[in-house]
């Protein structure tokens, strides 16, 4: 599918905001280098999708509108992505965005979603990553399909934790809904992260598995930065013979093929990444903790 005309996808090798410092996009500049060949990661589509489904910061802008200032500004209370690939958005009935999508047809209103992933521990450069969806934006139409819609999104995301809403999604506020599914039909996608600057084909992202790391990482990364700062300091020994003594350690990222620490010395300029992965891939919290102990010990 080709990129709905007249939308400004940003390019896959630099942020979207040109004086952002906290980037992940200059490599040596910034201190997070790119991996090298023949190392093990997710897909450009597997990080996508984990994205989609994070909690990472999230706009949505309509390139089309005549009022940027407004609608530049819509932030949707949650999303997930659908069997076919499309993503789901949950916005208030009163943003612009639910708005601009109640007279929208299947290709008049070209949307962005942006997705801003910043790391949950306190170390230099935060932003690790960001990605781009573009596509066509229509409301959520049908009662079976909305239904069908929500339960997704509810099972994606735990009523008490999504719903954080004083209103159930079928309530009516002067004549307007107090919520509106929106689903954006994918055209293009660019990812631009610790681990390069790609274009992933929208095709892809419907196959695509997010992380099953993904809903516990902020968590894991945060415990092992405040309570294991002896085991991560630890690491410093499998750098090889790079000198270790002053450098401080921080987890960084973790995944289901394991984990990547920042290392940071003493002087400007000394962030560098490391990345050890685990034995086998795992599938969950209990095969992670075993996977930990192993690379600990």
């Amino acid at each position: 599918m080709s990129r709905p005309h007249g939308i400004p996808l940003p390019s896959a090798h630099r942020s979207s905001d040109p004086n952002e410092t906290g980037s992940a996009f200059g490599d040596d500049r910034q201190g997070q280098p790119r991996p090298r060949e023949g190392v093990r990661q997710l897909t450009g589509a597997e990080r996508v999708r984990t994205l989609v489904e994070s909690n990472a910061s999230v706009s949505l802008t309509l390139p089309g509108a005549l009022d940027q200032g407004e609608f530049g500004t819509g932030v949707p209370a949650a999303r997930t992505v659908t069997p076919d690939g499309d993503v789901l958005l949950l916005v208030s009935g009163e943003s612009a965005a639910a708005r601009a999508a109640a007279h929208a047809q299947d290709d008049d209103l070209t949307a962005v979603i942006e997705i801003t992933d910043v790391a949950p521990v306190s170390v230099p450069h935060r932003i690790r990553g960001r990605a781009w969806l573009a596509g066509w934006l229509t409301p959520v139409r049908g009662e079976a399909d909305r239904a069908a819609c929500a339960r997704l999104l509810a099972e994606r995301h735990p009523v008490g934790e999504l719903l954080g809403m004083a209103e159930p999604l079928g309530a009516v506020h002067s004549g307007r809904p107090a919520w509106m599914l929106l689903r954006l039909e994918v055209g293009e996608i660019s990812v631009d992260d610790l681990w390069g600057a790609e274009h992933v084909d929208p095709e892809l992202l419907a196959a695509a598995e997010p992380d099953p790391m993904v809903a516990h990482e902020t968590e894991l990364l945060q415990h092992l930065a405040s309570s294991h700062g002896d085991r991560m300091a630890d690491l410093r020994g499998l750098l090889g013979t790079r000198e270790t003594a002053d450098l401080t350690a921080v987890p960084l990222a973790l995944d289901r093929l394991g984990l990547r620490v920042r290392f940071t010395g003493p002087g400007p300029g000394s962030a560098f990444d490391a990345r050890f992965d685990f034995p086998e891939p795992v599938t969950d919290v209990c095969e992670l903790r075993r996977a930990m102990r192993t690379l600990f010990a």
